[in-house]
């Protein structure tokens, strides 16, 4: 028995002990030992001797049902305690005959059969409960019907509650109690759940398939709310970081139920588990940590997708073209489909048929009459596997044995060509296990047109073996050219292509009713129509949920990465044999860097100034440190004396930020008088005076005989600085390249590794990334309430890093703008550094924060400066820091290895 031998809808109550009584009577008579199970539309009996079916008798054929001997001729045989119940019928099912997984065979014809109970005071309350579910599945309404079932159903869970012996331990606290449903494909099972302070519980109101289910909530890794039946009542656990499948997915009758129960796990999660968001994965993904199928495993997740729920399967692309090759060639681009249409776009003669249909029809329009996902689809590909869940849903059938999932290239034909088949793929595709593939179950599936019998699935001829053709889709689905293609199929199935305008251009427009609010159930009065309409719906398919609104950043894919590392290793390759090229050393000494950044040791400190340091800023050689301050002066320090060498004062305002020119020659300060100074550090004496702006400078930056210049007064202005031939001997000449416009004062700005990209950061937290290029704004992101502090790329320029007065650190992709990533503290960051994966920032209560991005998390907090930390310096080897706070304090800092 399973609860797969119910309809769909039906419950299962509760089961008897009993025998079923063959020729009640004469001398032929026998009894077959089993169980008497109530179920809400049927009475199924199963034998305890495998070689007997098991017996199905639908509730709305029955003609009568009494105890036995209440009828007629036979009464005076009977005894008093008789403990039989009689169920006249005309049709009964005989199901899995000596176990064996097959079409049901059904008896038609008026017939009796006899079930003596083990407890013959069960009787009268059997034949009661029987005669009540008959009368309901005798209306003439479907909606009624399930009315007066769930009616049934909630009088018998309100008369019983969880029972509390079987808490794992006698201290348990319990926190909430209610009741719910046990969801798995195509059958849900009511009952009881019950949270405590360690442990949730479900238990089964019929004891199937076993008296309670526990999960021990510190093993807990994610939960999500889910849309059962279009309604927000399910919630779904899961206690592993990559399955595909949950530990339990539980159905409640209150959105208040569900809403409670997941508030508090997540709140004994929040001390555990860090939360992910599709932003957290994305991040994961395009820098590489998470592959693409864990990616899409994840925002399966993340958009209702669940195993448990055939109408809402997870959904993967089908990536390869070539189903006919004997070699299948993945560094050719021919060999992959294209995943920037979905399946119905894929033939342009059937899309512009569907679309001339498209154009002539009344509103609502669709251009699909199927979906690429429904319960039908799951079971088709998963027949072998799934038998009995496939005659579930196909009432007692298997399909047509042509109809059947008999090779791999015949399917994606019928994808390509079919008139209404637009299926796309399903995870199995992509994962280790291959038995449903094969026929290792020996069913009888059918015999084809063509004489032969449906068994193990066909495949292309550049498979020789199923492992083989599952290891090669999944490097397919790995491949560089998925990875870099990959986006735009996620803009179909989850992203700003799945609605709206942005559908309709992409020829991605299905039934309304596959989208979610496509229909309001609630508003529907009519309880028939209401059913039909739900069911509908189920099998039809549904669309995901919405998760991104703008386009979806490209994976960052090696391609650069391994050129610029093969052409170094050739050059290494020349170089004397002992050597490394000094780039290798310098991306070694990062790497190894950053992997130890948690291990940062306060080396020395010195008090210089009388105000809070603003910049710092080192000479190549590492000899010389200079720094500027709210004291107005630029001080210059030796590292090696550790005696202060110069101060210099160019007027009483603030300075704001310094950096020295190339050749180390000249520094350069920006101050809160709108000026920048040029200091020529040779002859010890200003050099040169840029009047540049209206209100202060707060930060400048140089690049290629460029100076950038942020200001209070709402612009940053983009300088040609032709040097002086001899250093203190001419001025500089500047000429205004371009500014570029904000609506407030700007308070950071930062240049991209190659200077072509600028990102700026104003008063009122909004970031704005400007392509120098062309001096036009890219991107404006307002994504801090209040100031912006600091901003910077990644090193390869695909990612932006601001922190604000919020306590905000948020990631941001350059190439689509969309905000990625973000995550808090609980006090401003004012300053930082970072690789791309990792930040170390320093925050207002002066101490050094390291943030792993990927992790969403901070792993390490020193101890530092005494007030804010103001400004940070870094090496281009990363080997070297140096912090300046409000303390008045510059700390040299020191990695240890």
């Amino acid at each position: 028995f399973s609860l797969l031998l119910l309809n769909l809808e039906e419950y299962y109550f509760e089961q008897h002990r009993a025998n079923h009584i063959l020729h009640k009577g004469s001398h032929h008579e026998r009894k077959i030992r089993g169980s008497l199970k109530i179920c809400s539309k049927s009475a199924i009996f199963e034998p305890d001797a495998i070689s007997q079916p098991i017996i199905k008798i639908p509730l709305r054929d029955c003609i009568k049902i009494g105890k036995h001997g209440e009828n007629g001729a036979n009464r005076h045989f009977t005894k008093a305690k008789s403990g039989s119940v009689s169920l006249i019928f005309s049709q009964v099912y005989f199901i899995k005959e000596h176990n064996v997984v097959a079409p049901y065979k059904i008896e038609r014809g008026k017939m009796e059969y006899v079930f003596e109970l083990d407890v013959p005071g069960k009787v009268e309350d059997v034949v009661e409960t029987l005669l009540q579910l008959h009368r309901a599945s005798c209306l003439d309404k479907l909606g009624d019907q399930t009315a007066m079932i769930t009616a049934i159903l909630q009088s018998r869970l309100a008369r019983t509650s969880f029972d509390k012996n079987r808490f794992q331990n006698i201290s348990e606290k319990l926190h909430m109690e209610c009741k719910a449903e046990m969801v798995t494909p195509l059958v849900t099972n009511p009952g009881h759940v019950c949270i405590t302070d360690t442990n949730l519980y479900f238990q089964p109101l019929n004891g199937y398939p076993k008296p309670v289910v526990q999960i021990t909530l510190q093993d807990v890794r994610r939960i999500y709310k889910r849309r059962h039946g279009l309604m927000p009542l399910g919630l779904e656990v899961f206690c592993t970081e990559d399955d595909l499948c949950s530990d339990i997915y539980l159905k409640f009758y209150e959105p208040q139920d569900r809403d409670d129960l997941y508030f508090y796990i997540a709140t004994y999660l929040e001390h555990h588990v860090a939360e992910h968001t599709a932003e957290s994965y994305m991040l994961q993904w395009q820098r590489g940590h998470l592959s693409n199928y864990q990616y899409l495993l994840h925002l399966n997740n993340l958009a209702d997708r669940s195993c448990n729920d055939l109408s809402q399967y997870p959904v993967f692309p089908w990536i390869i073209h070539d189903y006919s090759s004997s070699e299948l060639d993945l560094s050719n681009p021919g060999t992959f489909r294209d995943l920037s249409k979905p399946v119905g776009a894929l033939n342009k003669e059937r899309l512009e048929r569907l679309l001339t249909r498209y154009q002539e029809m009344p509103e609502p329009k669709f251009m699909y009459g199927s979906h690429y996902s429904s319960p039908g689809y799951v079971l088709f590909y998963l027949v072998r596997i799934a038998p009995e869940y496939m005659l579930c849903l196909q009432n007692g059938r298997f399909d047509n044995a042509d109809r059947m999932f008999n090779s791999i290239a015949e399917t994606w034909k019928n994808c390509l060509d079919g008139a209404t088949d637009f299926k796309e793929l399903i995870p199995e595709f992509y994962g280790d296990d291959v038995s449903f593939l094969v026929n290792s179950l020996k069913l009888d599936l059918g015999k084809r047109q063509g004489g032969q019998m449906v068994d193990d699935v066909e495949l292309p001829p550049w498979a020789s073996s199923p492992e083989d053709f599952l290891q090669k889709s999944k490097d397919a689905l790995e491949s560089n050219y998925v990875s870099e293609h990959l986006h735009e199929w996620i803009d179909l199935i989850f992203g700003y292509k799945q609605k709206g305008s942005g559908a309709v251009g992409a020829h991605n427009v299905f039934h309304p009713l596959t989208y979610e609010g496509g229909v309001d159930l609630n508003s529907i009065q009519d309880p028939d129509e209401k059913v039909a309409m739900l069911t509908q719906i189920l099998e039809f398919g549904q669309t995901p949920k919405q998760l991104f609104v703008t386009p979806h950043p490209r994976r960052i894919t090696p391609k650069f990465k391994s050129l610029s590392q093969t052409s170094s290793y050739n050059a290494t390759m020349a170089d004397s044999p002992g050597e490394e090229s000094f780039e290798d050393l310098t991306e070694e000494s990062k790497t190894l860097a950053w992997n130890n950044i948690t291990k940062l040791q306060l080396h020395e400190h010195y008090k210089i100034h009388k105000e809070a340091v603003t910049g710092i800023t080192v000479s190549r050689n590492g000899s010389s440190v200079f720094t500027t301050s709210q004291d107005s002066t630029l001080k210059m320090f030796s590292k090696e004396s550790k005696m202060l060498q110069r101060s210099i004062s160019f007027s009483n305002m603030a300075l704001s930020s310094c950096l020295l020119l190339p050749g180390d020659a000249t520094v350069i300060t920006s101050s809160w008088d709108n000026n920048v100074y040029f200091y020529s550090i040779a002859f010890g004496r200003r050099q040169d005076t840029l009047m540049g702006h209206d209100d202060a400078v707060s930060k400048i930056c140089w690049h290629d005989n460029r100076l950038y210049s942020a200001s209070w007064d709402s612009t940053v202005k983009v300088w040609s600085g032709v040097p002086a031939e001899m250093p203190g001997t001419k001025r500089h000449h500047f000429d205004l390249l371009a500014e570029l416009e904000h609506d407030v004062s700007v308070d950071t700005i930062s240049l991209n590794p190659a200077s072509t990209l600028l990102v700026s950061g104003t008063k009122e937290g909004t970031v704005n990334i400007w392509d120098l290029t062309t001096a036009t704004l890219m991107h404006q992101i307002p994504c801090h309430s209040g100031i912006v502090c600091d901003t910077a790329f990644s090193p390869d320029s695909r990612h932006v890093l601001s922190t604000g007065a919020d306590g905000c650190l948020n990631v941001i992709d350059v190439q689509t703008g969309m905000l990625i990533s973000s995550m808090t503290s609980d006090e401003p960051q004012r300053c930082f550094v970072w690789d791309g994966n990792s930040v170390l920032s320093g925050s207002q209560s002066g101490e050094l924060l390291v943030w792993d991005l990927l992790g969403a998390k901070i792993s390490e907090r020193i101890q530092g400066h005494t007030g804010a930390v103001t400004c940070i310096w870094m090496n281009e080897q990363c080997s070297s820091i140096i912090t300046g706070g409000e303390d008045r304090q510059i700390i040299f800092w020191k990695l240890q290895y």
